[in-house]
């Protein structure tokens, strides 16, 4: 089992690791929000561990912008916050559970595990941006109901660009999250051409854009 901690008490992080590493469990950490969302988009966890009260981007946030990229990872709120308008908030924003400080390891220990029992075989389907629509299960992509002509390569662009959205990604983050470590940049500008050529090219406004000097963007107008 591989979990994600986003919390910034380094205290609490390390008892919760010391308690969860009695059954092997391994754990990534992020001691803000912003670190959190990047982890989480980037990595596959089987639970997120997720403080409210964050530096930089609340849990809520972090957890709402989760769930708006289709990642269905499951997702337990851990905070001192025990009344019942933030736990209405916390699933509101897409948690599969909320747990309040302070807590029995044994309990956390328990809900983690329900949590996986319960998402087995649970997986987002779809992505939806504008008027395109990402099909995780058949990796195929339709704007306007129209299927695309996709190649391994720019679907492999496409989704990370979709899983980012709206945010910005950049050429760096791109080439790393496509090719690893053997690329160079006139792959990322071939290949965005080639995408563009089939996701932008035979509509009438472009979804994908490029941020000067920085990346590019998976962005509609709704």
């Amino acid at each position: 089992m591989i979990v994600l901690m986003v919390e910034d008490d380094k205290v609490l992080s390390s008892a919760i690791s010391d308690y969860l590493a009695l059954d092997n469990i391994d754990i990534d950490y992020a001691y803000n929000g912003e670190s959190g969302l990047n982890l989480a988009t980037r990595n596959q966890y089987d639970v997120i561990l997720l403080d409210i009260m964050l530096p930089k981007l609340n849990g809520f946030s972090v957890c709402q912008t989760l769930r708006k990229r289709g990642i269905s990872t499951p997702i337990l709120m851990m905070t001192a916050r025990d009344s019942l308008n933030d736990k209405l908030e916390g699933f509101c924003a897409g948690t599969d559970d909320y747990i309040t400080k302070p807590f029995a390891m044994a309990e956390l220990y328990a809900r983690l595990n329900a949590l996986i029992k319960r998402s087995k075989g649970q997986v987002a389907s779809k992505l939806q941006i504008d008027d395109l629509t990402l099909d995780l299960d058949k990796h195929q992509a339709f704007r306007n109901n129209i299927l695309l002509e996709l190649s391994p390569l720019s679907w492999k662009l496409l989704l990370t660009l979709a899983q980012h959205s709206p945010s910005v990604v950049t050429k760096e983050e791109l080439e790393q999250e496509v090719w690893g470590e053997e690329t160079n940049a006139n792959n990322l500008k071939v290949q965005i051409h080639k995408l563009r050529q089939s996701v932008d090219k035979p509509f009438d406004k472009p979804l994908i854009q490029a941020v000067p000097r920085v990346g590019f963007v998976l962005k509609g107008e709704r």
